[in-house]
């Protein structure tokens, strides 16, 4: 039975199930008993998941990531292809482990130093190991050929790299660029904080409770995607109104 709890623990942290994953957890670790919270959660939610055998759904979190991981350096052995250096790139970056990530783009750029998705993503990886000079380069020549790459990501990250590097006037023209074609929190918070700066307050106010408006609306998915931002644009509000009313 302990050994049931902490499976459906694992795979309800692994859906994001926080709420189920928290009763799970007070059941196996806190209160030591058998869990009905892990039962209920096994009927209610686990089975609408799986597909097949009771356990094929089971698996620990970032098993994946390992077993993509031994299978692209298996191909890199092998074939050593710039794709396959950059998709493993990609999963260092999403791990977080930017020097792994930085390598691994290099080692695609040398192999093929055309591809936007390479110079890109590698820009991305300088930027946030704070080497914006060097991410500069190669974002520009990406977003210059095609401004809409990666969904508008690309230029998001050239607009981030103009704020490390101080250029804030040419960051407000690529956030101004990207919300024509996308309505990004992650742009539309950076934008208004921008704005602000200039003491353009009514534009930044009206940017940002478009930004919580639409906030309600949007699915569950999303919602924890951009609850980051989403806590920003919230303080940033509340500094623009304390500041009307002691002004």
């Amino acid at each position: 039975m302990y050994v049931f709890q902490f499976w459906m623990l694992v795979d309800a942290i692994r859906r994001q199930e926080w709420i189920w994953a928290i009763f799970i957890g007070l059941a196996l670790f806190v209160w030591q008993s058998w869990g009905l919270s892990a039962i209920l959660y096994y009927f209610l939610v686990y089975r609408q998941y799986a597909s097949g055998p009771s356990l094929s759904g089971f698996e620990l979190p970032g098993t994946f990531d390992r077993r993509r991981i031994r299978e692209l350096e298996a191909k890199i052995h092998h074939l050593d292809n710039a794709q396959h250096h950059l998709q493993l790139a990609d999963i260092y970056f999403q791990q977080g482990k930017l020097d792994k990530a930085e390598t691994s783009y290099r080692a695609a750029l040398e192999r093929d130093g055309q591809d936007p998705d390479i110079r890109a993503h590698l820009g991305q990886c300088l930027l946030r190991q704070g080497k914006a000079q060097e991410a500069l380069q190669l974002l520009e020549s990406v977003a210059k050929h095609d401004p809409k790459h990666d969904y508008g990501h690309t230029i998001m990250a050239l607009a981030e790299t103009h704020m490390k590097l101080g250029s804030m006037d040419s960051a407000i023209q690529l956030w101004e660029r990207v919300l024509q074609n996308h309505s990004y929190p992650r742009a539309r918070v950076q934008l208004a904080e921008l704005l602000v700066q200039r003491d353009e307050i009514e534009k930044a106010r009206h940017i940002l409770e478009e930004t919580l408006a639409d906030e309600e609306h949007s699915p569950d998915f999303q919602k924890r995607k951009d609850r980051v931002w989403i806590s920003r644009a919230k303080g940033l509000l509340r500094q623009i109104r304390a500041r009307a009313q002691t002004g």
